[in-house]
């Protein structure tokens, strides 16, 4: 029988491996229209990072956030009996 745990790191990896690829493809897309030494913030003063510093960040928000809207696709997607499905073992605590 499958432990919970390996449920849980099945689906995890379902929703990151597909946001780590579209964050990467998102990142190239962007960066191959801006220039990461023309960023500014929004006060207007220049970035003080390198350009390799510049893409890391914004590779972790892109993951980030595309990762998120997976994992929300994924809970809303679920039904009643998948998200009620743990109640009977050791309920309530």
């Amino acid at each position: 029988m499958p432990s919970a745990g390996a449920g849980l790191k099945q689906r995890a990896l379902t929703i990151l491996w597909p946001a780590f690829l579209m964050a990467g493809v998102l990142e190239m897309l962007v960066f191959v229209v801006v220039d990461p030494s023309d960023l500014r913030w929004f006060g207007g003063e220049a970035l003080e990072l390198s350009r390799q510093a510049v893409y890391t960040v914004t590779f972790l928000i892109f993951w980030g956030v595309i990762a998120t809207a997976g994992a929300l696709t994924a809970l809303l997607s679920a039904g009643a009996d998948e998200i009620n499905a743990d109640r009977g073992r050791g309920w309530p605590r």
